[in-house]
């Protein structure tokens, strides 16, 4: 089965299950994380998948070169075909590990591009922990943000699991978008602060695999 028709085909058995409405609950083989969209209109739930299987300290790449494609702000499903096209999982890890994943009967999982992931940062901040301000602007969340963070919003997650006390909270640290920024380096999001940056590609971090459901 090609991808297209396995996301087809995994979408729809999403689709068998009621809407999700509360962030957190769970959904689609993993947790519901939020919507991303355009121009505020949603377009897909976001899944986070559980911490135990879905979770991981890799690097991005362990080559300091290019990948064709890999730079979408939104698009985290095409970013991870061009990073797992581009090669295998020894050059990049983080892209082949959520690439890889067979979690809840979904196979359909991918390393969450820069907007998707601040999204799951916005809906599922772990602490209480006052947020870097120069960060947050994402004109895919919905509904839409033209400004930045301030230092109590977002606040810490409504959803008990997600709390720095609960089973699947994130960590407090750097996780790789699948959006590259140079060929040196790719963008990440702080889970304590929300500070949105860069990272050498060879250095370890966290990263989460993500799915997507349309609406």
């Amino acid at each position: 089965m090609s991808g297209v028709l396995q996301a087809v085909f995994q979408n729809l058995r999403s689709f068998g299950e009621p809407p999700p409405t509360v962030i957190g609950q769970a959904y689609g083989g993993g947790y519901y994380a939020g919507q991303i969209g355009v121009s505020s209109v949603a377009t897909h739930y976001l899944v986070v998948g559980p911490v135990a299987s879905a979770q991981a300290s890799k690097k991005y790449k362990n080559a300091v070169t290019a990948t064709a494609g890999a730079d979408s702000d939104i698009d985290g499903p095409q970013n991870t075909a061009d990073i797992v096209a581009d090669g295998d999982s020894t050059v990049y890890p983080a892209g082949h590990f959520c690439n890889d994943l067979v979690v809840g009967g979904y196979s359909d999982w991918y390393m969450p591009a820069k907007n998707e992931l601040e999204v799951c940062y916005y809906n599922l901040k772990p602490d209480t922990t006052s947020n870097q301000t120069s960060s947050g602007i994402n004109a895919n969340a919905v509904p839409a943000r033209a400004s930045n963070y301030t230092s109590g919003t977002p606040a810490q997650t409504s959803a008990t699991d997600f709390k720095n006390t609960g089973a699947e909270d994130f960590s407090n640290a750097n996780y790789w978008s699948s959006t590259e920024n140079a060929a040196l380096t790719a963008k990440v999001q702080e889970f304590q602060n929300g500070a949105q940056g860069t990272l050498p590609k060879y250095y370890f971090a966290q990263v989460r695999a993500i799915r997507r459901v349309a609406v």
